[in-house]
């Protein structure tokens, strides 16, 4: 029986730590400037780059800690140790306001936006 750790495939990570946060693919890419196939690509990747892996960490907004760390039997620990029996309802007491982080992501979306507009428009200038 072996006892090597199996080391932790950072894109699978990302990917289960995007779904939770519900962001699809293609916001992603957009907040990190690829594509929607490039970050299929860096989620099918068992290892991502410290530069990508920063820029991922900051559009999902954890830290790279997080990322690499990432437990699925973590999250399902904290939800069964949270519910009391199945009749409780759970009390969430944010530390932020969800509105604010909506409002935050959107802006981001509408800067990424704006920065390949301005993009676009050197690139016709130039011609």
């Amino acid at each position: 029986m072996s006892t090597a750790v199996k080391p932790k495939h950072i894109g699978r990570n990302i990917s289960r730590i995007r779904e939770l946060k519900g962001m699809k693919q293609e916001a992603l890419a957009m907040a990190i400037g690829v594509t929607q196939q490039t970050v299929s690509n860096i989620e099918a990747s068992e290892n991502v780059d410290d530069e990508k892996l920063n820029q991922i960490a900051k559009a999902l907004d954890v830290s790279v800690e997080a990322i690499k760390n990432f437990s699925e039997e973590a999250v399902f620990n904290i939800i069964g140790n949270t519910f009391q029996d199945q009749s409780a309802v759970y009390n969430c007491n944010c530390t932020f306001n969800p509105l604010d982080k909506v409002v935050e992501l959107y802006e981001r979306l509408v800067q990424a936006e704006k920065d390949k507009v301005e993009y676009l428009e050197k690139l016709l200038d130039k011609k």
